[in-house]
């Protein structure tokens, strides 16, 4: 129980923490923050799986890519591109800045700049290219059971 100034006694936080069914509760901005940084985290771990989790697999998603192909891509074609571009580079690091997250009554539009680096490998050559890449990002999210991506778009900005 809080006391009359809202604090809550440490044994008492700990004891929901360590309750089986309590579930750790993030405001719905953290909770769009986290998506995006699981969504680059992929590049860095190699665990993509979570990409097809955070992302809205439905016949409405849409995104564009900073690079090719370059069209309008559907959730199978984006997922899959996702995957080997974040495969296909090794020593990926990543930089947000400037995120911006704006909050709707079901829907939220997500807008950063993200720098992006590591070595494009080609693995029949065993030859690598180091990359640099800043794009700018406007990720839109759709407040289902939990907040999922329903549309990305990222534009490589001018070198």
């Amino acid at each position: 129980m809080p006391s009359r100034h809202g604090i809550v006694p440490y044994h008492v936080i700990r004891l929901k923490l360590d309750l089986p069914q309590a579930i750790p509760i993030l405001s719905d901005k953290e909770d769009i923050l986290d998506i995006i940084t699981t969504f680059f985290n992929a590049g860095k771990t190699k665990n993509v799986a979570p990409l097809g989790v955070i992302q809205l697999d439905d016949p409405r998603f849409s995104s564009y890519s900073d690079v090719p192909p370059f069209d309008l891509k559907d959730f199978a074609t984006t997922t899959a591109l996702e995957q080997l571009r974040f495969v296909s580079i090794s020593d990926y690091d990543y930089e947000l800045k400037n995120i911006r997250v704006d909050i709707f009554e079901n829907f939220a539009i997500a807008t950063f700049n993200v720098k992006q680096s590591g070595m494009i490998v080609d693995n029949y050559s065993f030859r690598g290219q180091h990359m640099t890449m800043e794009s700018r990002a406007t990720f839109v999210l759709g407040k289902y059971a939990k907040w999922k991506i329903v549309h990305l778009h990222l534009t490589k900005l001018s070198e």
